[in-house]
């Protein structure tokens, strides 16, 4: 295998690994927070199914949810799978999974939020919403930045795990490359890759929680 073929290989791997990654914060983050709502709902039905919903996904292995929803047309539905379909099953398992993490996250934020605000915020006569969005939500961004930057920092190594759905991220676009050529470089390569996309990470989230750091 020449080098331009090892090259075009990690790069496809690359561009696959930051896809799943971004893909999936674009989804799970929104969708943590709606379950973050069922989770603290007043209605009991809401509250235990989203409960139920974060035990199962936090309780049993990412890459067994995955194998489940890749196979779940088929065995439940009697659908055809079509090939296209791994990617798809990928962005799924890992949605769900990050949701209901994130959706714990979102629930410890807010509610620390002192009951004081919510009384002032009701007699300046503002509505449950205007008071979430306006007065609440911005203070529980800046106090759960911390956990969801860890979360997302797991995330950039969990994206390893779409090899069980033979996707070739770039952890395994690496495993192929150094077992064809009987070499850990590309392995080490890979590796490389990781931290340095986890430390753009951290930086960026660092950059971010010092701007919102408006107490100071």
């Amino acid at each position: 295998m020449n080098t331009t073929t090892m090259l075009q290989l990690l790069g496809s791997g690359m561009v696959k690994t930051v896809s799943i990654f971004l893909l999936t914060l674009l989804f799970s983050l929104p969708l943590g927070l709606i379950f973050s709502f069922g989770r603290m709902s007043g209605r009991g039905p809401v509250r235990g199914i989203a409960k139920f919903y974060i035990s199962v996904m936090r309780g049993t292995p990412l890459m067994l949810q995955m194998i489940v929803v890749y196979f779940a047309p088929y065995y439940v539905f009697g659908m055809r799978i079509p090939p296209g379909y791994r990617f798809v099953a990928v962005i799924l398992s890992f949605v769900l999974n990050y949701a209901a993490y994130f959706a714990e996250i979102y629930r410890s934020g807010i509610e620390s939020m002192p009951k004081g605000q919510y009384e002032a915020a009701e007699v300046l006569g503002y509505s449950k919403a205007q008071t979430f969005v306006k007065i609440i939500l911005p203070q529980v961004i800046k106090r759960i930045l911390p956990p969801v930057t860890n979360e997302m920092i797991t995330l950039v190594k969990d994206t390893s795990l779409a090899f069980v759905l033979t996707e070739v991220e770039m952890f395994t676009a690496a495993k192929q490359i150094a077992a064809k050529e009987t070499s850990i470089l590309p392995l080490m390569a890979a590796g490389l890759f990781y931290y340095i996309f986890n430390l753009l990470v951290a930086f960026i989230m660092e950059y971010v929680e010092k701007r919102l750091n408006y107490y100071r």
